[in-house]
Parts: structure tokens; C-alpha cells; sequence
């Protein structure tokens, strides 16, 4: 990667925001629109499908402009052309981030280590279509022939998330012929509930492990491989129930599963970002193969989009520079994503690891100490059904917290007027964020509303919404595999640009390694026959002596 000429906070483009932000500090936005009649028109852009209006943020077109210099200045665009091709954008892994290579068309060149990867990618994305025929068209059946009705991914992190998200999302897309289930936690409970109302004669297993030994997977696999023996009494039946997508070969042969129906993960692809490979077979085996190639199409459209489109009009830039600006000029410490669409309900989860585990870091590519603040917290829920809940925090309480509204024009259930209701409360909530109500125009209401005047007064401050709260609002025509994929990568670009300005590495994460490490050596003394020596500190030897002692045999 280039390195910055200039530290961050030092660079003539981060003073001019600084000086930005303290002139509009006491400017409403809607003053903005009140003095610029040309406002939503000017700040509205769309792309790969997604409509965005940034008209509702804390924004001039001096202050738009300057944040635009302030990419350019961090090298955004040799930083996108590197990580499209190949370039060492994990540098404390020394690898490239290919997952854009996963939705490419055939006929490409991308090349990692001087191979290209393309003719890979669709070679294994014909692997998944023939899997995927064979199962729904009753060609590979359980161990008594009769077709699957159901299918149990077991994985976690980016093995769990972002294929949990797409198969909710894209229900409307199910052919019908499988059941998804997806078993993460390695708490009991998740898997017991799960196989409770299975039928081992027609449930197929997926197992998603890059090492196939990542603990919690590896376990919850073992031991719905014990449930299936217990329930068929057959070894030689595991390989037509158990699938893999892994790069450990052997150890996944050694668990029992046909060579046939384990599918390759790489290296140059991080967990949070490999839904699109064969990852994603929970996805294709629900919604069949026609519609994941749609998902690519999608993700692939937005790829172009970010790669060709100048920064002034390119959703990823532009969402990612208003973050910047929030995040480290206005003390923004949390970011909202709602979205007003039940099958979106998991979006939020997804785009947590997204952004939280790829920019939660602290230090610059170089090692340096950061001195400004990285990646915001990121949480949200469904609407409208959050507004009855924390909307209350965003509208009067004490912190600043952008939000994205994400909404589609139609519907899958136009329910009589339901929709319409709903994009009502999405643009209510939007606007009042934005405008807010004076403590005038709250005591002038209550006036109105036959109040005497010191009352009136007295509940006017209770009734006052500061406003100023800042909003995207992301449209699409209806929630479909192309428009899901290109809102997913969208908001993948957005977390790289980021990182860009941050300076930071975002397809690592070493701070979830240091848990499994130390998880590794507590496991044993919970375990052992007795407790010997320590677990590292007295709060953690306390806890697992009351741990032993409840678990006694």
C-alpha cells in the first residue's frame, strides 16, 4: 500500500474540515434547505440499482468538496485500484482482499501470486450449481433415498452472518424444497434446539471452517455427526449427509465427508467478506443458482460502480467521507443502520462484523499509534418497530448518532396500505432527526391545544427536539438478489474507504485471535481433573473454581 505523505490529522485537508465543522456547528440543517431550494435534487446520487439521498447531514458543497480532497489526499484511488487488482491490502497477512474476484464475470484476469483466479471462482461456482441440482432435483438424496427437506450450516463469524442475512433477506426467493438453519453459538442450546425437530433421513449438514478446527464449529459439527450416527447407526452415511466448505482437505475426509462435496476456501478472501463464495452454499441451495449468480450480478455492479464512478457521485465514497466526518469532527461515537424492511431484519448483525471487526484497530499500517478516533460502533434494528424504543436516544438525548435509513419503493406483501404507512414513519423519523421542534414551537403547540400558558411553558422543555440529527436515507425499487447484493458490497466499499483515511488494516483481526488464544488455554483447567496452576489472574481462577463446582460429576 502507498503510505500517506503526512500523518492524518496533520494533512492541510483534515485543518480545512476542522474549520468546516466549527463554521457549521451553529447552523441548523434545515436552515440548509430552507436557504438552498436546490438541496434534495443536488444531494441525491444512484448507482448499481440504490438511490441515496445525503441531503439531511451536516453538509455544505464547500464542506462536501473538502471532504472529497480529503480522499484523494489519503490515496483512495491507488488504494481501490489495488484492492480490484491484487495488491497486498492485508499487509500483516501479506495478502491481497479478493473477495470483489468472487463476483467477476468469467473471461477476467485477476492474479494472486502471478495465477489468474478467475477461471477458479467460476469453476467452483459450477461445482455449487451442479450440488445444488442435484439435491433439488432429487439426484443426490439421504442414506434411505429419500430428497432433503432441510439443511444445517454450521459455522461462525463470516461463515454464520452474512449467509444467515441473505437467506432471511431473499425469502420471497426460496424455491420451498429446503429448510435453512444455521448453528453458530457453541452454547448448547443452539444445536440441541435445532436437530430437536429434524429428521436425520433428510437433513443435509454443511460444515464451514476455514482450518476445520475453529473450535466452536468444530464442535457443534462433531456432534451433529454424533446425532446422525445415533439416529442411522451408519458411517458410510455420513458422506451423503455432511458437506464442507473448507481449506483443510484432509481433516475433512478424516470427518467423513466424500472429497466430492468439500468446496475450497482461500486465503486471499477474509471470513466477513466470503458470502459470496461457497460460503454462500446455504444461500444457493435455498434460493437455487439462478438467483445467488443474480446476487453477484448485483454485488458485481456495485463493484463497477465504486471502481469508475468519481467520488463526488460513488455511494460507497460518499457514505464512508460522511462517517469520516461524523466519526472524527463531530464525536459521532455510534452509527445506525435501520432498516424498514422485515427481511432486512438482519442486516444490522452483518454489517457489525463488516465494519466493527475490520475497522476496530488502533494503530496505522505502519504500527504507529493512531490519534484520531477509527471505526464507529454500529447497531440497529428493523423498522418501525425501533421507534418505539432507542429512536427516543437519537431524537433527545445527549450523543450525536448518524443513521441510514434503508427502504425499498415496493413491497413483497403490499398488505392494504401497510407499506405506505411504513415509508411514512421512515421519512417522518428522517425528518424529524434533521428538523426537530424548537422549544417556541412546542410551547406555541400546547397553546393551541388549549394549555394555560404556564403550563405551557413548563412542559415545553420536555416536548423540545434539539434536531440537527444527521440521516441517509438508501431507496431501491424492491428488495431482489441483484439490489441485496449491490446494498451488501456497497457497504462492504464503504468500510475499505474507511480504512483508507484511517490508515488502518482492515481485513485483519488480531484482537479475536488473542480470545481464542487465551479461550485455548482456560478450556483445559474447566476440564481437567483438577485445577492446576493459573489461568493468568485471580478473577479468572475465581470464576473457574465456581465453575468446577457446579459441574462436579
Amino acid at each position: 500500500m502507498l503510505d500517506k505523505p503526512a500523518p492524518l490529522t496533520h494533512l492541510p485537508e483534515w485543518r480545512v474540515l476542522a474549520q468546516f465543522k466549527d463554521q457549521l456547528a451553529g447552523t441548523p440543517i434545515r436552515d440548509l434547505f430552507r436557504d438552498d431550494p436546490q438541496r434534495a435534487q443536488r444531494y441525491l446520487v444512484s448507482g448499481a440499482g440504490l438511490t441515496l439521498d445525503f441531503s439531511r447531514n451536516r453538509l455544505t458543497d464547500a464542506t462536501f468538496n473538502a471532504l472529497m480532497d480529503l480522499a484523494r489526499a489519503c490515496g483512495l484511488v491507488q488504494q481501490r485500484n489495488a484492492l480490484f487488482d491484487g495488491g497486498i491490502v492485508n499487509r500483516t497477512e501479506n495478502r491481497p482482499a479478493l473477495h470483489t474476484a468472487l463476483r467477476q464475470p468469467r473471461g477476467q484476469d485477476v492474479r494472486v501470486h502471478g495465477e489468474n483466479i478467475i477461471p477458479e471462482v467460476h469453476a467452483t461456482l459450477d461445482r455449487m450449481a451442479e450440488l445444488v441440482s442435484s439435491i433439488t432435483e432429487g439426484r443426490h438424496t439421504g442414506y434411505t433415498n429419500k430428497p432433503f427437506t432441510d439443511v444445517v450450516s454450521i459455522g461462525i463469524g463470516g461463515s454464520f452472518l452474512g449467509p444467515k442475512l441473505v437467506v432471511e433477506a431473499l425469502k420471497p426467493f426460496w424455491h420451498g424444497q429446503l429448510n435453512c438453519h444455521f448453528v453458530a453459538n457453541i452454547d448448547g442450546t443452539d444445536i440441541a434446539e435445532t436437530l430437536r425437530s429434524l429428521n436425520p433421513e433428510t437433513t443435509l449438514f454443511l460444515v464451514q471452517s476455514k482450518s476445520f478446527r475453529t473450535q466452536e464449529t468444530l464442535d457443534n459439527s462433531l456432534l451433529a455427526r454424533q446425532w446422525f450416527l445415533d439416529k442411522s447407526g451408519s458411517e458410510p452415511a455420513v458422506a451423503r449427509h455432511f458437506l464442507a466448505v473448507t481449506a483443510n482437505v484432509d481433516e475433512a475426509i478424516r470427518f467423513g465427508i466424500d472429497r466430492n462435496n468439500i468446496f475450497p476456501m482461500w486465503d486471499w478472501v477474509g471470513g466477513r467478506y466470503s458470502l459470496w463464495s461457497a460460503i454462500g452454499l446455504p444461500i444457493a441451495l435455498t434460493i437455487g443458482m439462478e438467483h445467488f449468480r443474480a446476487l453477484l450480478e448485483g454485488a458485481h455492479a456495485m463493484d463497477c460502480h465504486f471502481r469508475e464512478q468519481p467520488a463526488a457521485s460513488n455511494l460507497p465514497v460518499i457514505m464512508a467521507m460522511l462517517s469520516v466526518w461524523y466519526n472524527n469532527f463531530w464525536d459521532a461515537q455510534s452509527h445506525a443502520v435501520l432498516p424498514y424492511d422485515e427481511y432486512l431484519k438482519h442486516l444490522p448483525e452483518h454489517l457489525q462484523q463488516l465494519d466493527m471487526e475490520s475497522n476496530g484497530k488502533r494503530v496505522t499500517q505502519n504500527g504507529n499509534a493512531v490519534d484520531y478516533q477509527t471505526g464507529p460502533i454500529l447497531w440497529g434494528g428493523v423498522g418501525a418497530n425501533g421507534q418505539h424504543a432507542y429512536h427516543q436516544l437519537i431524537h433527545q438525548g445527549t450523543r450525536l448518532i448518524p443513521a441510514d435509513f434503508i427502504i425499498p419503493l415496493q413491497s413483497h406483501n403490499p398488505v392494504e396500505h401497510h407499506h405506505a404507512t411504513l415509508f411514512a414513519n421512515c421519512l417522518s423519523q428522517a425528518s424529524a432527526m434533521m428538523a426537530g421542534k424548537t422549544r417556541a414551537e412546542a410551547e406555541q403547540e400546547l397553546l393551541q391545544a388549549g394549555m394555560a400558558s404556564a403550563d405551557a411553558k413548563a412542559l415545553a422543555p420536555h416536548k423540545e427536539i434539539p434536531g440537527n440529527k444527521p440521516s441517509n436515507i438508501l431507496v431501491m425499487d424492491k428488495i431482489t438478489p441483484t439490489t441485496l447484493g449491490a446494498l451488501i458490497a456497497l457497504y462492504e466499499h464503504r468500510t475499505f474507504v474507511q480504512s483508507v483515511i484511517w490508515d488502518i488494516d482492515c481485513f485483519d483481526q488480531w484482537g479475536v485471535e488473542l480470545g481464542k488464544q487465551i479461550g485455548n488455554q482456560i478450556l483445559p483447567r474447566l476440564l481437567g481433573d483438577k485445577f492446576e496452576g493459573t489461568a493468568g489472574d485471580s478473577a479468572t481462577d475465581q470464576m473457574i473454581r465456581l465453575f468446577r463446582s457446579a459441574n462436579r460429576p
